[in-house]
């Protein structure tokens, strides 16, 4: 791996971890899992990096979670998050960050801005809400059902935080095309 592609992945871990200095919303009703910026991170990580250098900036936030970094919203870190709640949001953040920047990958040929809004989606929300739902029912006793009706509560805001990554990703290819290493 080179020392780039390093920089690159612990600049995007740097801001999920930024983000996450926004003070979190706190839904009482779904168990704590708050509404927070750092999804948008997750979003910018998979459509700017692309599918491994992606994933791997959330691993790397992640792990320094799990050493009991205090790096995700409202100052929470340590083995405790990981079974909290919000354990499926987290455990989905990777993946959704792979599924975005294969997404860009694949649809390299698009424009930017379309790309990377559907990108967005499918990873930042889609997937995400795949792993994050059924582990909110778990650690929650709620049903499934209710846990997805519940979660509808964020999607607003999560399609805010699409449009916000499509349009930084436009920005970046249109003023250092390089810079978006999910088109390289």
């Amino acid at each position: 791996m080179s020392d780039r592609t390093l920089v690159q992945i612990a600049f995007y871990a740097a801001l999920i971890a930024a983000l996450g200095l926004l003070p979190p919303i706190a839904i009482p009703f779904l168990g704590g899992v708050p509404i927070t910026a750092q999804s948008l991170g997750v979003m910018l990580a998979g459509v700017m990096l692309g599918p491994v250098r992606g994933a791997l900036a959330v691993l790397l936030l992640l792990f320094l979670v799990a050493l009991g970094a205090p790096l995700l919203s409202g100052g929470r870190g340590g083995l405790a998050v990981f079974a909290g709640p919000s354990v499926g949001f987290l455990i989905g953040w990777p993946v959704g960050a792979f599924v975005a920047g294969l997404i860009m990958q694949k649809t390299a040929k698009y424009n930017v801005l379309v790309s990377a809004a559907f990108a967005a989606a499918i990873g930042g929300i889609g997937v995400i809400y795949a792993f994050g739902i059924p582990g909110l029912a778990v650690m929650t006793d709620l049903t499934f059902a209710k846990a997805a009706m519940g979660s509808a509560v964020y999607l607003p805001g999560d399609f805010v935080k699409v449009a916000i990554a499509a349009i930084v990703a436009q920005t970046v290819a249109r003023g250092l095309p390089h810079a978006l290493m999910s088109r390289a």
